[in-house]
């Protein structure tokens, strides 16, 4: 068998914890090799270690039946391995064309060759099905187009060994297709993908083998062909799962939040209205407005005219500080750059809204504060050696578990959950339903901005879909369909496509 990577017995420790143990997997020339597992199963330190960004402990990577050793991410690039990260590794003052070339500059002479390193960034992007203008500073674009930015990055090269951790999280179903004609150019000239992804569908769509890890060890390695959606749900979490979307049985109450006439730059004439105990979907298209809406009622941004009624009072919110004051938590898309002190650790990511409340005297009280974090930890199970360990040591679904505990140890009584699953796996999103659904039954008010229309019909007791800054229809769940969203989120245009 001719294999272009083999990476054998890898082990990697950090304080308290064995992320990999003896993992094992090889790659050949034009393969697709699936790599699936829980958040913390190992997944993306393996690939960090390939990259060159993690030192192994022990073990052994060969390329084309050839022992390497590398220690930098350099390292592995100069041996054709290029990684698309989780998260994202960008300069974000550094223009998007500079971001792609970023360590192979183009040069004319003496100087950067800027003009056309623009023209092959642009070309690159327009491979992906997308238009960027690639003069403008990372800080100025959206998550799905740094996601493109990175993804570009790593093709732009001469790769041969791919490694792709999450590409499509944040990406809309047109820029799927895209990446994955792209797989399908790179897997015809011979490069080798290794692909994590917690959409099992894109597993059986692109892929040609599959590995599962469950807590840093290999548990299977099979043809795709021989398994399908329930096995590897069941051989990443070790169980089966009853049911993919837990219904919530909360009884409704009291109406917790109504908003009227809402309008901004990007709002328009937007009404709706929560009631204790219910959780409420909003879908749309990618910039319909939907993450643009729930910052005007959290307050990051300028409500130019329209109210919000918390509890049935007129309330004019003007920051997330008033926001918070008034009972509303906002779970943000990005968690690492506006949801998490990634310099922090878990505890004090946990407790750092809720320090006055900690206070004896002017000073707080440590004692409560473990208590309180601890709490928070022992209840959303948090995959971690303890509340002292760095929150960005964590996957990514335990870093969204940090998030959530923090809000939950404000007791907000309106939680606004903007993609809470992105790039999450399956039995962590069931943990997060599951964990929505409770905060129903307490009484409080759940609103979940979601891509996945399967997850939004899933877990929600009523749907509001906007287009273009407006909402255009409320649906029941009992009533609602893929074609009824598509037809109410495309109302203003035929042209765009839904971001799932």
């Amino acid at each position: 068998m001719n294999y272009l990577l083999r990476m054998r017995d890898i082990v990697k420790r950090y304080p308290g914890v064995l992320a990999l143990d003896k993992v094992s997997i090889d790659l050949q020339p034009g393969e697709v090799h699936c790599l699936v597992g829980e958040n913390g199963a190992g997944k993306s330190t393996l690939m960090k270690v390939l990259s060159g960004a993690v030192k192994k402990d022990s073990g052994e990577i060969l390329i084309n039946d050839k022992k390497v050793e590398y220690h930098s991410p350099s390292g592995s690039q100069a041996l054709g391995i290029s990684t698309i990260y989780q998260d994202f590794r960008l300069v974000p003052e550094l223009s998007a064309a500079a971001n792609i070339f970023l360590g192979r500059e183009m040069k004319n002479d003496f100087f950067l060759n800027k003009k056309e390193m623009n023209i092959k960034a642009a070309e690159t992007i327009s491979q992906l099905g997308r238009e960027i203008d690639v003069t403008l500073p990372v800080n100025s674009l959206s998550t799905a187009e740094r996601q493109i930015i990175e993804i570009a990055r790593a093709i732009i090269g001469n790769v041969k060994i791919l490694a792709m951790d999450e590409p499509t999280a944040p990406l809309t179903s047109k820029e799927c297709e895209n990446l994955f004609g792209v797989i399908k150019k790179l897997k015809n000239n011979g490069v080798g993908i290794i692909y994590i992804s917690h959409r099992l569908e894109e597993i059986f769509e692109i892929g040609d083998r599959v590995t599962v890890l469950r807590d840093g060890r290999n548990v299977r390695t099979a043809a795709l062909k021989e398994v399908d959606k329930n096995d590897l749900i069941k051989l990443m979490v070790g169980r089966e799962l009853a049911d993919e979307y837990p219904r919530n049985k909360a009884a409704k109450g009291e109406e917790i939040l109504r908003v009227e006439n809402l309008n901004s730059e990007k709002i328009t004439e937007v009404s709706f209205s929560l009631n204790k105990g219910e959780v409420l979907g909003i879908a749309g298209l990618v910039g319909a407005g939907r993450s643009e809406l729930v910052r005007l009622i959290f307050g990051a941004d300028k409500i130019t005219s329209g109210k919000i009624f918390i509890g049935g009072k007129d309330l004019m919110i003007k920051s997330p500080a008033e926001a918070i004051k008034a009972g509303i938590a906002l779970l943000t898309e990005d968690r690492n750059l506006l949801g998490l002190f990634m310099n922090l650790n878990v505890r004090e990511n946990i407790s750092v809204s809720s320090l006055g409340n900690m206070l004896t005297g002017i000073f707080v009280n440590k004692q409560k504060e473990l208590i309180a974090a601890q709490n928070q930890f022992d209840k959303l199970r948090i995959k971690a050696p303890s509340i002292e360990t760095a929150v960005e040591t964590l996957s990514g679904g335990n870093r969204q578990k940090v998030v959530l505990a923090r809000w939950l140890e404000m007791n907000s009584n309106i939680l606004i959950f903007d993609e809470p699953t992105a790039g999450i796996d399956v039995g962590v999103k069931y943990e997060i339903y599951n964990l929505i659904n409770n905060l129903a039954e307490q009484g409080k008010g759940v609103i979940v901005i979601s891509s996945d229309l399967s997850e939004l019909m899933g877990i929600s007791d009523r749907i509001t879909v906007m287009c273009e800054g407006r909402i255009t229809g409320i649906l029941q769940a009992s009533e609602a369909s893929q074609e009824k969203i598509l037809d109410l989120a495309t109302k203003f245009s035929s042209k765009v496509k839904y971001a799932g």
